[in-house]
């Protein structure tokens, strides 16, 4: 997910003719803006993280979690580990239960370079593979997602999930914007390579300091 420099992912052209016409910000959140801790409901249950990655291993936690960020409910994702693992249903359901305690600690300086983003007029929008039911928990804990943005897009609602080029696509036609003026910040490489392919820039997001390097060297800040 970090193997190549941001710049190197970003779609650079060397007359800075695409660069230039990009006004409108799009954000990830989870690990760009709050960071996830997948484990945290976890570990009173196992002797370290060691062990709860072979329990999510097993389960195949991150297919079974993308089920929720395409919008399937926790109900119907409780009946999916029931048909292999019904053991295992009561510890799952902590993912729902005590999802609050994986969403704690917001990544403070990636907050500071949107607000400064916005500061220097430019448009900023959320873009977001996550959960309809635990989507409001998020907005609980960290109320700044409610105002932070002119609008987000969230999978769960949409049944569409990144890269999927369809969710891209929704959120430049809600908002009346062309794709080529839009650019993408995301800690994933598969969503940076979706939204390319969509016709975005984009950026691979490794860090706070050095999104903001790569803001400035772009004339953003």
């Amino acid at each position: 997910m970090k193997g190549a420099p941001p710049r190197a992912l970003a779609g650079r052209t060397d007359d800075r003719t695409g660069e230039d016409c990009v006004t409108h910000i799009v954000f990830d959140i989870g690990n760009v803006l709050i960071a996830w801790d997948k484990r945290a409901p976890f570990r009173d249950a196992f002797a370290d993280d060691a062990a709860i990655d072979a329990f999510l291993a097993e389960i195949d936690f991150h297919a079974w979690n993308l089920e929720q960020d395409m919008g399937r409910s926790r109900t119907e994702a409780l009946a999916a580990i029931a048909l292999r693992w019904p053991q295992h249903v009561p510890m799952v359901a902590r993912v729902f239960d005590r999802f609050g305690e994986t969403i704690q600690h917001k990544i403070e300086a990636s907050w500071t370079v949107l607000n400064d983003l916005k500061s220097a007029g430019r448009r900023v929008f959320g873009l977001t593979n996550w959960g309809v039911e635990t989507w409001p928990v998020a907005q609980a804990i960290h109320p700044e997602l409610r105002e932070a943005f002119e609008d987000v897009v969230v999978s769960g609602h949409e049944r569409l999930i990144k890269p999927d080029a369809r969710i891209y696509q929704l959120l430049t036609a809600r908002n009346g914007l062309r794709p080529e003026e839009c650019l993408f910040i995301d800690d994933s490489l598969r969503n940076v390579e979706g939204a390319r392919a969509a016709g975005w820039q984009a950026l691979h997001f490794t860090g706070p300091g050095e999104l903001r390097a790569d803001l400035a060297a772009r004339g953003l800040l």
